[in-house]
């Protein structure tokens, strides 16, 4: 009965709402693809001097081939086509390409988390860091990333840096920004009293920083990865658009928008939603563990 009782609440709090929602946007993007598809089917139909009836001209306008707004089911047969029906390792596979992209995000992800917790703990343990370096981490963020992308990639090239490690800087400047925000919140968020006890102890800097600062920072620093890891699957995509890739789903975008294969675009645009929540719940199922193994509970 317990069980049974888990499941309806799962299925309360989780599946319906998720799935009340994806029903919504099903309906509208339905209605959406009609009305922006229509006006391409009645031109057709003046040309030829016919007329189209209401169902006619719906029926049309989810069947284009080069729609202007693809309907749900020309998208789900394009990303069922890409992935079931082709070997990951074909260039035509959209797993292979979102595997590209990945590889380029979570290295990203790895290098900015890293250089963000440095950053902060640099921050929160210096007064002149503080006053001097966090300017500029939020400065950083101000500058448009599809300015800055083609700017990091011609100067890696220029000294000899090509393939992945470029997408996975212009990765790593997007998720450090939300990881070192989110650490000095966290590692300045014990209690005074707190602090004041540490010193009562005698307890060196170092002392403090892993019994007390660090454990008070974790659930801050899972809560930021999960927005840097987001980000992070954003630089990669845009990293590969002045590179000219031929693979990833930055890629796909872009030789969709070149030969208008905008069922591809938006197949590569969900395969980019899927793998972003996927990350998400992949750092989010680490920070269960570890908050869990810490005595956190959530």
């Amino acid at each position: 009965m317990a069980q049974s009782g888990g499941l309806n609440r799962w299925f309360v709090d989780r599946v319906l709402p998720v799935g009340t929602m994806v029903v919504a946007i099903v309906v509208i993007w339905y209605g959406f693809a009609v009305i922006l598809n229509a006006p391409f089917e009645r031109d057709q139909a003046a040309r030829a001097d016919t007329s189209l009836t209401t169902m006619q001209l719906v029926n049309k306008t989810l069947a284009q081939e080069r729609p202007v707004l693809p309907a749900p089911h020309q998208v789900a047969d394009e990303i069922w086509k890409t992935t079931a029906l082709k070997k990951v390792t074909s260039k035509r596979s959209l797993i292979y390409h979102t595997w590209i992209t990945m590889s380029s995000t979570l290295l990203g992800f790895a290098m900015g988390s890293m250089l963000g917790i440095l950053l902060a703990v640099l921050i929160v343990h210096s007064a002149v860091l503080d006053k001097s370096l966090m300017p500029w981490v939020i400065t950083s963020q101000t500058i448009p990333i599809l300015a800055i992308a083609p700017m990091i990639i011609v100067v890696l090239n220029a000294v000899g840096i090509s393939g992945l490690l470029p997408k996975a800087f212009i990765s790593a400047y997007l998720s450090f920004f939300p990881v070192t925000v989110g650490m000095v919140k966290g590692l300045r968020s014990p209690d005074p009293r707190h602090l004041d006890l540490m010193r009562t102890y005698n307890a060196s800097n170092q002392q403090t920083f892993w019994k007390l600062r660090w454990p008070s920072a974790v659930p801050f620093l899972f809560t930021s990865m999960k927005v840097a890891v987001a980000i992070s699957l954003v630089g990669a995509i845009v990293g590969e658009l002045p590179t000219g890739a031929v693979a990833g789903l930055g890629a796909r975008l872009l030789t969709g928008s070149y030969y208008g294969q905008t069922i591809q675009i938006w197949s590569a645009l969900i395969a980019a939603a899927v793998l972003a929540a996927l990350l998400v719940m992949l750092v989010d199922i680490i920070a269960r563990i570890v908050m869990s193994r810490m005595g956190m509970a959530r």
